[in-house]
């Protein structure tokens, strides 16, 4: 199975229209303030219409307001949510949108509790845990404590790069990977070189496994 990628926290169009030519599957937007990827509605828009077919658009939102979500995807041609706070999975289901949970991998974590909780999600992102930040950090977790099976995707998140990516393909056999400050030359300003790196370690590993 190839495995896809995420890259995240888009704030320009020139980036995004570049993550496409070099095959990413999705980009994800960052609707968090507190973010220095955080883009408004106008952005989002801007981003969104230079995209080319069959690249789909993630809206990632942290314990947002009901009232916002609705407001971003009344506006926005989103195709999936990203819930990367601490919304019970009722909350998630409130939009008819297909969704992913993010999973901050903190001690005490229970992969397949979790789940079953959010059994109707269209994947588990799995990210490193931080005290102070909800993601973003480019801290990597341990990797081992994702167990062999799960009923959900998997899409593999936090400190990834162009140097570990086909470690990660090896080692987890996620369904995805998703990546934000491994292939950023600043925060929010994606670097075009280390994107299409990205993408050649990703095939590679795949090609390795097949």
């Amino acid at each position: 199975m190839r495995t896809r990628v995420k890259i995240c926290g888009f704030t320009r169009v020139e980036d995004a229209v570049c993550a496409a030519s070099v095959g990413v599957d999705a980009i994800g937007l960052v609707f968090y303030p507190p973010s220095p990827r955080n883009v408004d509605i106008e952005q989002a828009i801007n981003i969104v219409e230079s995209l080319p077919a069959f690249v789909s658009v993630v809206a990632l939102f942290v314990d947002e307001q009901e009232a916002r979500v609705r407001d971003v995807l009344e506006r926005v041609p989103i195709d999936c949510l990203q819930f990367h706070g601490d919304e019970p999975a009722e909350a998630c289901r409130l939009y008819g949108k297909r969704y992913m949970k993010a999973v901050r991998m903190q001690e005490g974590i229970d992969i397949a509790a979790l789940a079953l909780q959010y059994h109707d999600a269209a994947g588990l992102l799995l990210d490193a845990y931080h005290p102070g930040a909800k993601g973003g950090t480019g801290s990597r977790f341990d990797w081992n404590r994702i167990p062999e099976y799960c009923t959900l995707p998997i899409i593999l998140a936090g400190g990834l790069d162009e140097h570990n990516a086909r470690q990660a393909i090896q080692t987890v056999r996620p369904y995805a990977l998703d990546v934000s400050s491994g292939v950023e030359a600043e925060k929010g300003v994606k670097d075009a070189l280390k994107m299409a790196a990205f993408i050649r370690e990703v095939n590679e590993g795949d090609r390795i496994i097949i």
